[in-house]
């Protein structure tokens, strides 16, 4: 063993005074699909429901034994760190000052008011994370506070290491392939640096959400990379630069090995998951699962273990990942109808339709027309092959139609 293997076996030792280890559950529903033994390492089951209390605890309990005076921590997170940092702070009995951004979830706020109680004291500030973060930074060196880096840290990343031994102290074999999510890299490092160590055959697969794919783009470069935009969606995952740090323990990746989620299809995934198995989890921990139909053909016959990473899912959110999800899946599209404006258009229309189709939207978005009105209207079916049928039925008469289920700047201003 290694000196990181050594002290990834102790901070997980040291976990144990703050919460059991989580579950390493067989799914036997994904082991049948894929022809492999598929399992699950549900950090969505953590006190915090998710993996991010663990680092937080190595480096505050690291940092109180460097400065036992110290007293005060700052974090600024809109999720999964915040909470991590305050169920610590409340632990240690040290104050925390956690910075969100003003649009952070009311959910969210409130979760972390929980775990933290009079420990903490939450600062709504900025609109977006780049200005609560540089509120975070001037409020440490202000109040001489120390900051909680959520990834870039090396006992950030010496903490989420555990989960690597977690899963091996739990198995009889080492597992051929883990899968897990990456973000700012920080339980990537931390995993890859253990297994490196204490079990050198198993194969780590990667995966990132294709809005935020910040170790793809540092790969590629040689070193981390700012992306010029991030879609916020897997919000746990996505990462407009990857850790300097964390990427150090990832530099020699192989490409091949990170993979790339589109995030229409991790909602997919995400329904697959709560509706089959009663499992909720939010789109950063999806990611794994998400994963395996690309992997088929490498893990039949494996034992495969992927990290669900998290789970604090905003029901809330429930209609929105439905809607992408049937979007993705091909059995809800929408459409610019030019229908003409005579007795008996509509119902000529409506004739069209087969008998597995359903009018989920209709709206006219123009009612001046003499002769033809504009209609935004959205179609749900049973299969994607519906749709072949009905474009053929409209193609053969006198109604002109735009798809725009693809189109990004009229589905996000229509839908």
């Amino acid at each position: 063993m290694t000196d990181f293997a050594d002290a990834a076996l102790a901070v997980t030792a040291r976990l144990r005074a703050l919460f059991p280890a989580t579950p390493l559950q067989r799914n036997d529903h994904l082991s049948e699909r894929f022809g492999a033994d598929i399992w699950l390492k549900r950090e969505d089951l953590s006190p915090v429901r998710s993996y991010k209390i663990r680092g937080a605890f190595n480096a505050m309990r690291k940092r109180l034994a460097e400065a036992p005076d110290q007293t005060l921590f700052v974090a600024a997170s809109a999720g999964n760190h915040a909470q991590g940092v305050a169920y610590n702070c409340r632990h240690f009995g040290v104050r925390g000052v956690i910075f969100m951004p003003v649009t952070t979830p009311q959910q969210k706020v409130q979760k972390t008011r929980t775990f933290g109680g009079d420990a903490i004291e939450i600062r709504l500030v900025g609109d977006y994370f780049d200005a609560t973060l540089a509120d975070a930074q001037a409020f440490c060196a202000a109040e001489g506070a120390h900051f909680l880096s959520p990834f870039d840290d090396p006992h950030v990343i010496e903490g989420q290491s555990s989960v690597a031994a977690e899963i091996l102290s739990e198995m009889v074999a080492p597992p051929d392939i883990v899968v897990l999510p990456v973000g700012g890299g920080g339980l990537s490092a931390g995993m890859r640096s253990y297994f490196r160590d204490a079990a050198p055959g198993t194969e780590l697969v990667f995966v990132e959400p294709q809005g935020g794919a910040s170790l793809t783009a540092a790969l590629a470069a040689g070193a981390p990379v700012t992306l010029p935009q991030v879609d916020t969606f897997v919000d746990g995952a996505a990462v407009a630069r990857i850790g300097t740090r964390t990427f150090e323990a990832l530099r020699d990746v192989d490409p091949a090995d990170v993979l790339i989620a589109p995030e229409d299809r991790i909602c997919t995934t995400i329904l697959e998951m709560l509706n089959v198995e009663g499992i909720v989890l939010e789109p950063a921990g999806a990611l794994a699962i998400d994963a395996l139909p690309a992997l088929a053909d490498r893990i039949r016959g494996k034992t495969v273990v992927c990290v669900t990473s998290g789970g604090n899912f905003d029901f809330e959110r429930l209609p929105e990942v439905k809607e992408r999800a049937q979007r993705y899946s091909g059995v809800k599209k929408y459409f610019i109808l030019r229908m003409p404006q005579r007795p008996g258009a509509l119902r000529d229309f409506l004739d069209l339709l087969g008998p597995e189709d359903d009018i989920a939207r209709f709206e006219y978005l123009k009612k001046s027309a003499r002769n033809f009105g504009t209609v935004l209207i959205g179609i749900e079916t049973a299969r994607p092959e519906n749709f072949d049928t009905l474009l053929r039925r409209l193609d053969r008469t006198d109604f002109s139609y735009r798809d725009i289920t693809g189109d990004p700047a009229l589905a996000d201003f229509l839908i």
